[in-house]
């Protein structure tokens, strides 16, 4: 039964990604057509409810198929009619559909701010753009010397983005540090961090600049699986046993809500800053949670 259970669960998700994207691609096309604005915004609330269901399904099979425990520790007091900053560590390919299952009916909605190539993404790159999500170049310090024309794309990309959500609660999801971590990748960036990969200040200060007095607060969530980072096999197979998600809202800096963080040295500089100090923080706090399976794993070997 457990097997079956197992199975049944990314073929329910399949077949309800296939059935609802049709939908949401048909009300997104009336909505890029739409000459009226009110109708612009009905189409942008069916695209919503759509992809909504869609996570409610998705969460639901995860709770009908997985014996994963999910444990939600610290700041949880939310509240779905604000907007949130979510920066989260990234330790595996699952990290995105745990975030999903931990903070199911408790958050507004999740918005991406996503890499231009995910547009590709089979069936979601159409969800993705149908949600408008934005799309970000993220340009490199050699290709904006020789194109200055093009600094700056980033950051209005993303008011425009922000400015559609003006008066709608959401959760902009963000992952400093760009890559799943890996003990490869972080010998190659040779950083003080003993769980963590260097974060990239770019993102997080494009949506706080972008977003400006929409944001209401910052959470700083960090993910730790005591039994080491898993894959999406693993996960898909049941093998998940446990998460921790540690939640710690943050009021953002009055001074890191206005500036360029491309052209302001010294504002790149107190961000990168301050985001460095957010990191050795949530580095310190996984050594606890190591710590604290270790002890719960020797505990349950001396009964």
């Amino acid at each position: 039964m457990r097997y079956l259970r197992i199975l049944l669960a990314p073929l329910l998700i399949l077949a309800a990604t296939v059935v609802l994207i049709v939908p949401m691609f048909i009300v997104a096309l009336v909505k890029l057509l739409a000459p009226f604005t009110s109708m612009r915004r009905s189409c942008r609330r069916i695209v919503s409810g759509i992809a909504q269901a869609w996570i409610l399904i998705v969460v639901g099979c995860f709770r009908i198929s997985y014996d994963t425990r999910i444990e939600v520790t610290g700041d949880t007091d939310f509240d779905r009619r604000q907007s949130y900053l979510l920066l989260c560590n990234h330790l595996s390919w699952i990290d995105v559909p745990i975030l999903l299952w931990a903070f199911q009916l408790q958050l507004p909605f999740y918005r991406f701010f996503l890499k231009h190539s995910l547009i590709w993404t089979p069936l979601l790159g159409i969800a993705f753009w149908a949600l408008e999500y934005p799309f970000i170049r993220f340009r490199s310090r050699r290709y904006l010397a020789r194109h200055p024309e093009k600094r700056g794309e980033g950051l209005q990309a993303a008011r425009r983005a922000c400015e559609r959500l003006r008066g709608v609660p959401a959760t902009v999801v963000n992952f400093p540090e760009g890559a799943v971590f890996t003990r490869a990748r972080q010998r190659r960036q040779d950083c003080d961090y003993r769980n963590l990969l260097r974060p990239h200040a770019g993102g997080p200060s494009l949506v706080i600049t972008a977003m400006g007095e929409q944001l209401d607060a910052l959470l700083d969530v960090t993910i730790h699986y005591p039994d080491g980072p898993p894959s999406i096999p693993d996960f898909l197979l049941d093998r998940v046993a446990c998460v921790r998600v540690h939640v710690r809202r943050i009021h953002v800096p009055v001074g890191l809500t206005e500036g360029d963080y491309q052209q302001d040295p010294e504002f790149r500089k107190r961000f990168r800053a301050w985001l460095n100090d957010l990191w050795h923080s949530k580095d310190a706090l996984i050594e606890e949670l190591k710590t604290g399976s270790r002890r719960s794993a020797g505990d349950a070997e001396d009964h």
